[in-house]
């Protein structure tokens, strides 16, 4: 089985990075016109899931949410969370680090595999 959602090894040195200072975390990408293509990180609970979420799984222990617009045009990707330089968004915790997350994206290529990762709405 996918993985619908997954960090590279330098994502998940930031997380944990985090994680030691601001304890359990939580991701959301919402698509919105202030994060395009950036995943938000917060304090876990720090955020309200709607209904219309998906989680998509975990990364480093951490829930990973999406929107459901950005669901509906994601759904036939794995992402892949990765860390570049540059400044988060003003409300993602790792926006002082000089660091900040983003999102790239993998096409799921069969429909087993789709079908196997299926997520669950918020």
């Amino acid at each position: 089985m996918i993985a619908r959602v997954t960090c590279t090894p330098e994502a998940a040195s930031l997380i944990r990075e985090l994680r030691a200072e601001h304890g359990p975390l939580m991701f959301h990408q919402s698509g919105g016109c202030c994060d395009g293509s950036a995943p938000m990180c917060f304090a876990l609970g720090e955020l309200r899931v709607g209904e219309r979420d998906v989680l998509l799984g975990e990364i480093e222990g951490c829930p990973f949410y999406v929107g459901g617009d950005q669901w509906a045009l994601w759904q036939h990707t794995r992402l892949i969370i990765d860390v570049v330089p540059g400044r988060g968004g003003g409300f993602s915790l790792e926006a002082p680090t000089g660091r900040r997350f983003l999102t790239r994206s993998d096409l799921c290529a069969a429909p087993e595999e789709l079908a196997a990762a299926e997520p669950t709405r918020g």
